[in-house]
C-alpha cells in the first residue's frame, strides 16, 4: 500500500513512534545516495548516507513540518556532511573526468582530435566546478544535478533564496569564463596539428 502522508505527516507521527521515519527512508534514501555518489563516490556516499539519515532521525523534532516535502532538509544535512570531504570531491571530479573522456574517445575512435578537444572542455569544466567556493558549488550542483527549484536550495542550504541567486549567478559567470580558455586550447590543438601534417 502506499502510504499517501506528506514526509512531515510522517516526521511528526515519528515523534511518538519511531519506527513511522522509515518512511522517510523508504521515500527519500535512494535519491540522497545518487547526489552522494555523484558528489564524493559509492562507498563514501554508503557511509554519509547513513550518517544523513541517523542526523535527520536524531534531530527530526526540528523539521519544519510547514514543509511537506522532507527531501530538501535531507539535502541540507547531506550537504553539511559533504563539506568534511571537500578535498575528497575535487579528486572525485577528476576521476569522473577521465572516465568521461574514455567515453568520448571510444565513441569517436575515428576522429582522434573530437576525443582530445571533449577531453580538454570536460577538464577544464570540472576543473572549474571543483574550484569553485563551496557555498557557490553546493547551490549549483543541487541546482544541476538535483534540479532543485531556489527555495528548495535555500531552505537546504539554511540561506535566503536571495544568497542562493546570487551564488549561481556567481558560478556562472565563473564558469563561463571558461569559453575563451576552451577555445583557445581548441585553436592551439588545430594548431600543432596543422603542423604535423605539414
Amino acid at each position: 500500500m502506499v502510504d499517501e502522508r506528506t514526509d512531515a505527516q510522517v516526521i511528526a507521527a515519528s515523534i511518538t513512534d519511531s519506527a513511522e521515519f522509515a518512511v522517510v527512508y523508504d521515500r527519500h534514501a535512494a535519491v540522497v545516495f545518487r547526489f552522494l555518489v555523484r558528489r564524493v563516490g559509492r562507498d563514501t556516499a554508503e557511509e554519509l548516507l547513513g550518517d544523513t539519515f541517523r542526523i535527520a532521525f536524531e534531530r527530526r523534532d526540528t523539521f519544519d513540518t510547514s514543509r511537506p516535502n522532507a527531501l530538501p532538509w535531507l539535502y541540507g544535512i547531506a550537504t553539511n556532511l559533504l563539506a568534511r570531504h571537500r578535498r575528497t570531491e575535487a579528486r572525485r571530479l577528476r576521476a569522473v573526468e577521465r572516465i568521461a573522456a574514455a567515453r568520448d574517445h571510444d565513441s569517436v575512435a575515428d576522429d582522434a582530435a573530437s576525443a582530445v578537444d571533449a577531453r580538454a572542455r570536460y577538464r577544464a569544466a570540472a576543473d572549474a566546478i571543483a574550484s569553485l567556493p563551496d557555498s557557490e558549488r553546493d547551490a549549483l550542483l543541487l541546482f544541476v544535478w538535483e534540479e532543485l527549484d531556489y527555495e528548495d536550495i535555500a531552505f537546504a542550504l539554511g540561506v535566503p533564496v536571495g544568497t542562493v541567486r546570487s551564488r549561481l549567478n556567481r558560478a556562472r559567470r565563473r564558469l563561463r569564463e571558461l569559453e575563451p580558455v576552451i577555445g583557445e586550447e581548441k585553436s592551439n590543438h588545430r594548431d600543432g596539428d596543422a603542423r604535423i601534417r605539414s
